[in-house]
């Protein structure tokens, strides 16, 4: 059975990137396109249905942050970031905005392969509906999460989009309920690479995480501190049909 290989844009405003990366994507079974800018983009995105765009932060007109904040109105299709800023907190926005992950320029097109095949495991899953952790929808708490769409729903039925950051720490605690979790673990589960010296956005992500679930500042139910140890999700989860 023939697979149909998946489809992804390149956004860069330079020209010899864009082929570079299009040309190895290529070679290695990718449907890859290119754009120079959010117009170009834009105009792809109206004949095209991409599984993966590949963004790069600095571009001009509309900048890479832009960009995802647009898609992320009424799409989920996974994003990678490239960013030349040494800035942590360039990242962790591009993060908070939706991105799936982010690399830093220069670097080994072998690393961004490594990073799109990551980021399309995660997205596509798999696995029987038997397992909590990995039906489509399942319900913990007062809430139920569309694997899917990436949308929390609230006892009203309120739909919550959530980022990719948001989502991907959210997948992490179903996948591992009731057990703590280091940050180094949260760190490399979520971004399928050991966690830099010092590094705390985990924390902010698990705080923008319990803001999500609405979480009291004092009292955390469902995402729990365990001090000098990491963080447990203590909910119980259920696989829904």
């Amino acid at each position: 059975m023939t697979t149909t290989p998946a489809t992804l844009i390149v956004v860069d405003d330079d020209p010899e990137i864009r082929e570079l990366l299009v040309d190895y994507l290529s070679r290695h079974g990718y449907r890859a396109l290119a754009a120079e800018d959010a117009e170009a983009l834009h105009r792809l995105l109206s004949s095209e249905t991409p599984d993966l765009l590949i963004v790069d932060i600095m571009l001009p007109g509309d900048d890479g942050f832009t960009i995802c904040r647009d898609i992320r109105r009424d799409s989920q299709v996974p994003i990678i970031m490239l960013t030349a800023s040494a800035d942590e907190t360039d990242r962790i926005l591009g993060l908070e905005l939706g991105a799936d992950d982010y690399l830093g320029k220069p670097f080994n097109p072998r690393e961004l392969l490594a990073r799109i095949k990551a980021v399309l495991r995660r997205v596509r899953g798999g696995g029987a509906a038997a397992d909590p952790a990995r039906a489509r929808l399942v319900a913990f708490g007062a809430w139920r999460l569309d694997r899917m769409t990436r949308e929390l729903i609230d006892e009203k039925g309120e739909h919550i989009p959530l980022s990719g950051a948001d989502f991907h720490l959210l997948q992490v605690f179903l996948e591992h309920p009731e057990r703590v979790l280091t940050r180094e673990a949260l760190y490399e589960l979520t971004r399928g690479r050991p966690a830099p010296p010092l590094d705390r956005s985990i924390d902010v992500h698990v705080c923008r995480l319990r803001q999500r679930l609405g979480e009291d500042a004092q009292y955390h139910q469902l995402i729990r501190t365990v001090r000098g140890a990491g963080y447990v999700f203590t909910a119980k989860i259920e696989a829904l049909t």
